[in-house]
């Protein structure tokens, strides 16, 4: 009997690895494309966030024009590469303990739901910051590339950047800069996103999934979410997210950019000195909330296609995605 049970947890214990696994892959291929998807927003978007003067007159739309014409379509995409290096693990740590947190509620079934939520949600966000800070000095290398103009190259490549700013910034703080309001503005984006997702996508199969879903026999609700009805869970949970932590992108932005020009030095002081400045300067919505439109455009793209590819990822890895009981 003892043989039995020992094969029996073993058995199991390979299951859940490879469970787990499956989900870092679908994690990190999620991030990617989601990525990829919206880096043409994303350069613009840190373009007007930190007032690059070159096009601190320019909207979205005349923005990306901008781009393309200054800069050619390669343009759109300065970046993305740092970008792709650091959201794979990114992105497959912050799935893979999406999954391991789910699994709270199947051993604290005497927890009010309520509870076993905003535990879920806690662990979320700390595994959330973990691969933040993991991976934060290429978030640094990427806005910095981004913010660069073609003709007015201060870095050439991932390397040159990191080494760059370690030798002359100040060592590994200065790639840690603009860390503080990141790590605060993940505690209501990955709590809210991921929460936000999962009721949507509960509320549809639970009460509309005639509209919503399509038979399964793989999953354990035996239907799952269309692909439309992924994105727009998806995007609406994007969407909710990012207006509340916006302000502190904002001023994630504005240090991480502060040594690239003299004129915005003043940045590099710490949050509240860069939350202050930009409110007396540009005030709210010309500051603190630049960029908000494209951010709106940027985030409900970037996390549906993140929820729906991570999603058809884990079916194509043979992985249940159907409605938990």
């Amino acid at each position: 009997m003892a043989v039995v049970e020992k094969r029996a947890g073993t058995t199991a214990e390979v299951k859940m690895t490879d469970v787990y696994f499956k989900s870092f892959i679908a994690g990190g291929v999620a991030g990617m494309c989601a990525k990829t998807t919206v880096a043409p927003l994303d350069r613009i978007k840190i373009l007007l966030q930190a007032h690059n003067h070159h096009y601190k007159h320019y909207g979205v739309f005349s923005g990306l024009r901008g781009i393309v014409q200054k800069e050619s379509v390669i343009g759109l995409y300065k970046g993305n590469g740092a970008q792709m290096v650091r959201i794979f693990p990114y992105g497959a740590v912050q799935f893979v303990s999406f999954e391991i947190f789910k699994t709270v509620r199947y051993f604290s079934c005497f927890i009010d739901d309520n509870v076993q939520n905003c535990i879920h949600c806690y662990s979320v966000q700390n595994i959330y910051i973990y691969s933040c800070v993991c991976t934060y000095p290429l978030d640094v290398v990427r806005a910095r590339l981004a913010f660069q103009v073609t003709g007015e190259h201060v870095y050439s490549g991932i390397y040159d950047t990191l080494s760059c700013i370690f030798r002359t910034e100040g060592g590994l703080r200065a790639l840690y800069k603009g860390l503080s309001p990141t790590v605060l503005g993940m505690i209501p984006y990955a709590g809210l996103s991921f929460y936000v997702f999962e009721r949507l996508k509960f509320f549809c199969l639970e009460y509309i999934p005639n509209v919503t879903g399509r038979p399964h026999s793989g999953s354990s609700g035996g239907v799952i979410l269309t692909v439309p009805s992924k994105l727009l869970c998806g995007g609406l949970a994007g969407a909710v997210a990012q207006t509340v932590s916006y302000p502190l992108d904002v001023a994630r932005r504005k240090m991480q950019l502060s040594m690239m020009r003299p004129e915005t030095h003043r940045f590099g002081k710490g949050l509240v000195t860069t939350l202050v400045l930009t409110f007396r300067e540009d005030g709210v919505v010309k500051g603190l909330y630049r960029g908000m439109t494209i951010n709106y455009l940027r985030a409900i793209p970037m996390v549906a296609v993140s929820f729906s590819t991570y999603e058809l990822t884990k079916q194509l890895l043979g992985l249940d995605t159907g409605i938990e009981s």
